[in-house]
């Protein structure tokens, strides 16, 4: 494997692009704009999964699934929905060796096909909130792709949910962006985000308002990381989603969507990655400590038998790295894989009644008593969150600039975010997007998440993006 990594200052995407390569995360799979998700990606995977799940259930949402293949008239029900699809959409028209009666769509998000099942299963007010999340792949064709940001077809978690009440499926959605999304980019993966609602210009297609998580990447860019929808009444009454109201009359329900996706992975990358490669948030790490032999050796290998049996007595996720390739290689491949702590034994350590514990987040080398390793490793394990997500916090800070007007957001854009009223800003989109600038979010002054975007007095953040 090559370890050749293009530095950040020199060309980013092309570090980016290495370190997916060189750190065996992923590869370009056979059809254009699809990707082959490699085992170690996919173990990061499987923890922001596993992770999410369990915040979502805790909101009372239930796990369903829901076909890949959608009727094309279902979409065609929700006009702006299918508008602002339209450009991404793969569409079946053969199978079986004949033309279908009626061309399917393969599944780009799936509120159509929901919605369709959501009015069936609905008969009273009763029946509500109706809570669903499905775990699936979607395609959305790509024509500019990039690995885990941009990829015909990806992997996410999509909600579904409809409420008695606009009040009701309003709270419920910022529930979902504050306690799941918020809550785990920040507790788990150590990325700080800008929260705030999108302008009507860049909502999801159907949404009455569309709140978002904007990081901040290591080029300064945006990267959107997980959005949360209010629908309002518009998909209940394209498909009839109507409920007997405790009052006896009829009504429609109002729904919400929301979704984070692999595009998580990429967000990873770019906000803690350096020039060595990846580096991983120890919570959501494959492996928290690799356990490396400095040579072949009796006691050495007793050592790391001994510190490997410790390690997993006590719950901590690891790998012993077995291998009898050169030792330097060894460390070098860990570090481009960017797990969190490499637990060093050699004989001259040993003879002192200690190892060596390397921190992949600042390079820094721990003399650790053989006794101590496993307590050492847990107070690590906190400290390199807690560092991870200051580092990244203070970066962000330090590139967003408050500007007062377009000209001077235009500027700052160049190397980071910038924080300009929304009313100067929403006259000017279409000038920004000349620069490649979009308004990521709209804030209230202190920062919080506002509900709509009439409110008075909202900062529009605005930044180039991925």
């Amino acid at each position: 494997m090559a370890s050749a990594i293009t530095p950040q200052a020199t060309d980013f995407p092309r570090w980016y692009q290495d370190v997916v390569s060189t750190a065996e995360l992923a590869d370009n799979g056979p059809v254009r704009g699809t990707m082959v998700i490699r085992p170690y990606a996919y173990a990061i995977w499987e923890f922001i999964q596993s992770g999410l799940d369990q915040r979502i259930k805790r909101a009372g949402v239930q796990n369903a699934y829901f076909p890949l293949f959608i009727p094309e008239s279902y979409l065609a029900k929700e006009a702006e929905h299918v508008e602002g699809f339209s450009p991404e959409l793969a569409i079946v028209t053969h199978a079986g060796g004949s033309e279908l009666a009626e061309p399917v769509v393969v599944r780009p998000t799936s509120e159509t096909v929901i919605g369709e099942f959501m009015a069936k299963w609905i008969q009273s007010h009763r029946d509500l909130p109706l809570l669903l999340n499905q775990w699936a792949n979607v395609v959305r064709w790509e024509m500019r792709p990039r690995m885990f940001l941009r990829t015909s077809e990806f992997l996410w978690q999509e909600g579904h949910t409809a409420h008695a009440t606009e009040a009701d499926a309003a709270a419920f959605a910022r529930r979902i962006h504050l306690e799941v999304y918020d809550e785990f980019i920040r507790t788990q993966m150590a990325v700080p985000t800008y929260i705030g609602i999108k302008p009507p210009s860049e909502r999801f297609a159907g949404a009455t308002n569309t709140m978002t998580l904007e990081g901040m990447m290591k080029d300064g860019k945006a990267l959107q990381m997980a959005t949360s929808h209010e629908l309002g009444q518009n998909f209940a009454k394209a498909f009839q989603i109507q409920f007997q109201t405790d009052g006896g009359g009829s009504d429609f329900a109002f729904t919400t969507s929301w979704g984070a996706s692999t595009r998580l992975l990429g967000g990873l990358i770019m906000a803690h990655g350096d020039d060595a490669g990846l580096v991983v948030p120890p919570r959501i790490a494959p492996y928290l400590a690799v356990v490396i032999p400095v040579r072949d050796d009796d006691d050495v290998n007793a050592a790391v038998a001994t510190i490997g049996r410790e390690l997993a007595d006590a719950g901590i996720r690891h790998h012993i790295d077995s291998g009898r390739g050169n030792f330097g290689r060894r460390v070098t491949d860990w570090e481009i894989k960017g797990v969190p702590l490499r637990i060093e034994v050699g004989p001259r350590d040993l003879a002192e009644g200690r190892v060596t514990i390397a921190r992949r987040d600042t390079g820094e080398k721990i003399p650790v008593a053989l006794a101590e390793v496993v307590a050492t490793v847990r107070r690590l394990e906190s400290e390199i969150h807690d560092a991870l997500y200051e580092g990244a916090r203070q970066r962000r800070n330090a590139n967003t600039h408050e500007v007062a007007s377009v000209a001077e957001a235009i500027e700052a854009a160049d190397s980071g975010f910038a924080r300009l009223p929304w009313s100067v800003a929403a006259g000017a989109e279409a000038e920004l997007k000349t620069h490649a600038i979009t308004v990521r979010c709209l804030q209230r002054a202190d920062g919080s998440l506002p509900e709509r975007e009439d409110e008075p007095g909202l900062t529009a953040l605005v930044a180039k993006s991925y």
